[in-house]
């Protein structure tokens, strides 16, 4: 009953500003003005400004939208998860299936690679206990040629 009145008083006091608004030969801004006053009013006509009271202040209607909150909340986390984790349970066994597989090869590759590549592979001589933190930076320098 409150709201209706408030919204009532709202839309006679923008139609009064948009009469004088009028008298000053601003048509287009009184018109302007009288559609927006007429907004509220409107309102109470059609009965929305009833619900949104009787749903503001219903604990159950704030329950539902805790609810619906939690739900989407929910909803999220596991997108989140699925998407970490590399797509949906389908294609988890799938992969785990391909990648038992003792003779994969790839379709283009002539013979399967087993033996150790042409450089033989060399490790790094072991470095003092001041130059730890240079020793990687050295190496990525070395790689690159610098």
């Amino acid at each position: 009953m409150i709201a209706e009145t408030v919204c009532s008083a709202v839309s006679a006091a923008g139609l009064g500003i948009a009469v004088v608004t009028a008298y000053r030969k601003r048509y287009l801004a009184a018109v302007r003005i009288a559609a927006y006053s007429l907004v509220p009013i409107g309102l109470v006509m059609t009965g929305v400004v009833e619900w949104l009271a009787d749903t503001a202040f219903s604990p159950t209607a704030w329950a539902g939208f805790g609810v619906l909150g939690l739900s989407w909340v929910l909803f999220m986390t596991t997108r989140t998860v699925e998407r970490r984790r590399g797509g949906t349970r389908k294609e988890r066994r799938a992969a785990a299936r391909e990648a038992g597989r003792p003779d994969a090869v790839a379709p283009t590759a002539s013979a399967p690679s087993l033996g150790q590549g042409t450089r033989p592979a060399t490790r790094p001589a072991p470095a003092s206990r001041g130059d730890d933190d240079f020793s990687d930076i050295e190496a990525i320098l070395k790689k690159h040629g610098i």
